[in-house]
């Protein structure tokens, strides 16, 4: 563990820090997964949206 000494004596642990990399680029493949994935996710809302609507409707 990194400690350090201040004055009076008091010790400090600091916490270790992340190996730092660089981000790549999605691939063409996950490009088309995160499009599909959008789609379904907004098909999921509607449905439910529509789902609501036509209960709350209901008398």
């Amino acid at each position: 563990m990194p400690y350090t000494t201040e004055e009076g004596g008091r010790l400090n642990n600091f916490a270790r820090e992340p190996k730092i990399y660089q981000a790549e680029p999605p691939t063409k493949n996950q490009q088309r997964n995160y499009v599909f994935l959008g789609i379904v996710g907004l098909a999921l809302v509607g449905g439910l949206m529509f789902v609501a609507f036509s209960v709350s409707s209901v008398s």
